[in-house]
């Protein structure tokens, strides 16, 4: 799966993925316990990389934070822009964000590094830390396991003819994946699956050293 097939399909899906998640009542309260942590540690402006249609931004900026989201689908960046008119989204892709170094105080990685496969994970990290500033915080959401699922016949059985699969990631891995970009783990969430999910659920709450 390359960044071409992710970007098509959440341009396709931008709509109808925005009328589905238009808030956090996808969310438990631990998660967004971790979320509101974050957001009252982190000091400067926060970054929601992968911010989808904004969803976690209005969330961060209604806590306070001065956030600018990146996604790599137009299609959800245009939609964001919408619904949150008051918020600073663009296009980017994890792996080239258009940020000197040191630009933010925080960076938000809700669910956003689950399409990259566990081989690229250090250079989305490295990335994120470049531009994150000494002291800064991280926080990462993703389905906690192992293997990958085909998400292609959930989303064909609602008129999508997508190609889209996501990674499951054991949390001691994505610790030392976070360990070796310089981001020192402070809090760790890991919950069973409610509702709809199918997969035990995890967040990483971390601190860049130096």
């Amino acid at each position: 799966m390359t960044l071409d097939s992710v970007r098509r399909a959440y341009d396709a899906l931008a709509e109808d993925y925005a009328a589905l998640l238009p808030d956090t009542r996808a969310e438990s309260a631990l998660d967004l316990a971790v979320l509101d942590a974050f957001a009252r540690e982190v000091a400067g402006p926060v970054l929601d990389a992968g911010c989808g249609a904004g969803r976690m931004s209005r969330y961060l900026a209604d806590r306070g934070c001065r956030v600018h989201g990146v996604d790599l689908s137009p299609g959800m960046v245009e939609r964001a822009r919408r619904d949150h008119p008051d918020l600073t989204f663009d296009v980017a892709a994890l792996t080239d964000l258009p940020f000197a170094d040191a630009t933010f105080g925080g960076i938000v990685l809700w669910y956003s590094t689950i399409h990259t496969p566990p081989a690229g994970q250090p250079e989305v990290l490295a990335e994120v830390r470049r531009v994150l500033r000494p002291g800064g915080s991280v926080v990462v959401a993703f389905q906690a396991g192992t293997g990958s699922r085909d998400l292609a016949p959930a989303y064909r059985r609602v008129g999508h003819d997508v190609v889209l699969e996501r990674h499951l990631f054991a949390p001691d891995d994505v610790a030392a994946w976070l360990a070796g970009a310089g981001l020192r783990e402070t809090c760790r969430l890991v919950r069973r699956p409610q509702g709809r999910e199918a997969d035990d659920q995890a967040v990483l709450l971390t601190r860049a050293e130096g």
